[in-house]
């Protein structure tokens, strides 16, 4: 970046160094009182040594400035507490790069901020479509769809090797490499999001392809495949997800079903009673019982039944999958009955009429998809006042053939994302 030649150039050199520095990490233009702070410490560092000795005393004041560490939203001076009104470019910016990114904004962000530009609604719209074409915009499918999807609970998922000796930490990986491909194959390719649920392609190496009984897919390479069997189709077919969904020793239908009601269909059944049992396993020396006779025998509790009669069936569609998402025909001995009746009437019985009863419902889905990616967005949940940007981003979406595109410029442009409420006791800008 800039090196002295003489002892003459150093100050100069310090300063074009931490200023270019400092406006990354602070993610915003540098100030004259910026510059003097940091250029002190880098005096004190190069009074003890030597010239870098200098520099890596201003790096140090940098990295333990609390604009580093924080992203700061402040209130402007002259806004009444309770009120709501529009962040300032810098702060909108920062919003943006960390929501597509998970990182600072780039210079080119914090140049066109600088100046104000980002209030012009076609500006604000290239920048959201050349962070999307970036690849740094892969952290969606790692942050967003981890938590959306529940991929970050798999680092906790461990399988009972006894049970399902062909399961190791490769093929969970592979598991959550192919989620992470799939969701970002919508992002770089700007999907219909609906297809999540249907959509016929996914991504494979070796070892997941023989997880699946996909043939002729060797090495350690992901590659798209088109997908033969209709089960596997969209998110439900998914291992990373039946897996993550699952106890190590077997499956959970009230889990599964449980999953699917709040993540794709926003409508999480209430908690259960405290004192509810759990479901009886199956005890040693007894006869073998599979999931759904324990299931049958547990919801003979009243407490149970009410519940478990809105789940139960949306995960016993799902019973041919097991415990690590490999397709199966028997459990404990016991042909698979997967057959349900869905609280609408609808009747199910294997994941392609469960896929096909969630088609019917794909504004719930692209509702709840919408609301978890705008509580990502934000870094806090959704609220009640919040749903009509909801629903005015899902229509805007729909408009645009509900493309992945469509739902991130919807929530860009909202009014929770652009918008902040001045708490009470909140200091504005002066006061900082």
């Amino acid at each position: 970046m800039c090196r002295p030649v003489a002892s003459g150039d150093e100050h100069a050199c310090a300063k074009t160094i931490v200023t270019a520095l400092a406006r990354q990490a602070f993610r915003r233009p540098v100030t004259t009182a910026d510059q003097e702070s940091l250029l002190s410490l880098f005096q004190v560092g190069r009074n003890q040594g030597d010239f870098e000795s200098g520099i890596r005393m201003g790096v140090q004041g940098i990295l333990a400035d609390p604009e580093f560490v924080f992203r700061f939203e402040r209130t402007p001076a002259g806004v009444a507490p309770g009120s709501n009104y529009r962040i300032g470019d810098l702060e909108l910016a920062s919003r943006l790069s960390y929501f597509l990114w998970s990182s600072a904004p780039d210079e080119q962000l914090i140049t066109l901020a600088g100046e104000g530009k980002l209030q012009d609604p076609a500006v604000l719209d290239g920048q959201v479509r050349r962070m999307l074409a970036d690849g740094r915009a892969e952290a969606l499918a790692k942050n967003f769809a981890g938590q959306w999807l529940f991929m970050r609970n798999l680092q906790d998922v461990q399988p009972d090797v006894y049970v399902y000796p062909d399961f190791d930490m490769n093929l969970l990986q592979s598991m959550r490499r192919e989620t992470e491909m799939f969701f970002y194959s919508f992002r770089r390719e700007d999907r219909n999001v609906a297809e999540m649920l249907t959509a016929n392609d996914t991504f494979v190496d070796e070892r997941l392809a023989r997880h699946y009984g996909i043939p002729d897919i060797s090495g350690t390479r992901f590659r798209r495949v088109t997908l033969t069997d209709p089960n596997r189709f969209g998110l439900l077919g998914k291992g990373s997800i039946l897996t993550v969904t699952s106890f190590a020793n077997r499956t959970a239908p009230t889990v599964r079903g449980k999953w699917i009601m709040d993540n794709l269909l926003g409508a999480p059944p209430p908690n259960p009673p405290a004192d509810v049992p759990p479901l009886k396993e199956n005890g040693e020396g007894a006869k073998p019982l599979p999931v759904r006779a324990r299931l049958e025998q547990h919801r003979t509790n009243p407490a149970c039944a009410a519940c478990h009669k809105m789940m139960d069936p949306i995960g016993l569609a799902l019973e041919n999958f097991d415990a690590v998402g490999a397709w199966r025909i028997h459990d404990s001995g016991f042909p698979i009955d997967s057959s349900g009746q869905l609280v609408d009437g609808t009747k199910v019985s294997s994941p392609v009429s469960l896929r096909q009863a969630l088609e019917s419902h794909s504004d719930a889905f692209l509702q709840t998809f919408t609301e978890r990616l705008l509580t990502y967005a934000l870094g806090r949940g959704v609220e009640y006042y919040d749903m009509p940007a909801v629903r005015a981003i899902c229509r805007e979406a729909a408009g645009e053939g509900n493309r992945f595109s469509g739902f991130i410029l919807g929530i860009v442009k909202s009014t929770p994302f652009q918008m902040r409420r001045a708490e009470e006791g909140e200091g504005t800008d002066a006061d900082h």
